[in-house]
């Protein structure tokens, strides 16, 4: 089955995209890339001969082109003020869409997008990548094998400083809502469990380039007593961690630390005497299946998947507004000085 695509919003992100739909096995050979939009016609132009493509519909009218084009699937690389009329039309010419998180600007604008997907009954999901690594993956197989007994405690650590320019320099909330929300995804993810308060602390520090929310303190309280916390900052200059958060896990019996990137250290209470018992390593399985650890082409793998079977995709928009809704909880929080409980 060969599907027909347009991809709507050709800046930077929308090469990350392409080069998924490329160069990954089973996504070149089903995906036919059709029409390409963007308000910019040139920026369209440059993504089109960045990539080779022959014969796209181009322009700047996303509705037109998706009538021309007959499309199936559209790819929305929109900025999320643009987001509820680009998965609108989609869904209104019949179109399933994949869209850049986040998933809407308000959860008003989630629930909408929602009931819109389900009117048209085609899907809707959201790109999630992080959730769709290796680390990720490992840390929810380790999880569910109880190695640490009763998970407890997820906490992590985000420390970098990205200088994009761009509308993300102009965001308000902007490390909660473009990037905190790939953790607190995943940390729903890992945990399996559902949020349910939360208490924020946001603030611009000094050297800020960002215009506002560039740091962010954040304690949840997740179902069955398990407490995640996140520290941040998107403008923290010297030794960064990893994009993908310094993690530990904390369970009844052990610990388990993940730095981002490739070192996993798992232990467990030792057999010692005394005031502290020690500990002694456990290895951390691999994840349980490598075709879901490439990022973004498992996204992409996973919403095919989800349209042949019928399945809801894991990122589909009606879970994804949990991610989404611990986003606007914690900015609720910073707002009003309060813990915020979280509502769907």
């Amino acid at each position: 089955m060969t599907l027909k695509a347009v991809l709507c919003g050709c800046g930077a992100m929308a090469h990350g995209w392409m080069r998924a739909l490329k160069t990954t096995p089973g996504l070149a050979e089903t995906i036919t890339v059709v029409g390409l939009v963007d308000l910019d016609r040139s920026v369209a132009l440059a993504l089109a001969e960045a990539f080779d493509l022959k014969d796209v519909a181009i322009g700047t009218d996303l509705d037109r082109v998706l009538e021309e084009t007959g499309a199936e699937l559209l790819f929305d690389i929109v900025v999320p003020s643009a987001r509820k009329a680009v998965v609108a039309s989609g869904l209104r010419h019949g179109c399933h869409v994949l869209s850049e998180k986040p998933m809407a600007t308000s959860l008003g604008e989630a629930r909408e997008l929602i009931a819109l997907s389900e009117g048209a009954g085609r899907i809707h999901a959201v790109v999630q990548n992080r959730r769709f690594i290796s680390g990720i993956r490992r840390m929810r197989r380790f999880v569910e094998l109880g190695a640490i007994g009763e998970l407890t405690g997820v906490h992590c650590d985000f420390f970098i400083a990205p200088h994009f320019g761009g509308f993300r320099e102009q965001m308000d909330n902007v490390l909660l809502l473009d990037m905190a929300i790939h953790t607190f995804d995943a940390a729903r993810f890992v945990s399996g469990k559902r949020p349910l308060s939360v208490y924020c602390l946001e603030t611009n520090p000094a050297g800020s380039w960002y215009a506002h929310g560039a740091s962010a303190n954040a304690v949840f309280r997740l179902s069955d007593d398990v407490v995640f916390t996140y520290r941040g900052s998107w403008c923290a200059e010297g030794r960064r961690t990893s994009w993908e958060s310094a993690w530990r896990l904390v369970g009844s019996k052990g610990m388990l630390t993940w730095d981002g990137e490739e070192t996993f250290d798992a232990t467990i209470a030792g057999s010692g005497e005394g005031l502290l018992l020690g500990h002694q390593p456990i290895d951390v399985p691999p994840a349980p299946r490598e075709e879901e650890t490439l990022g973004h082409a498992s996204v992409i793998t996973d919403f095919l998947d989800a349209i042949r079977s019928g399945r809801p995709p894991e990122t589909v928009g009606a879970d994804n507004i949990k991610s989404l809704a611990m986003v606007f909880g914690a900015i609720e929080s910073a707002r009003t000085g309060q813990a915020v409980a979280i509502q769907i």
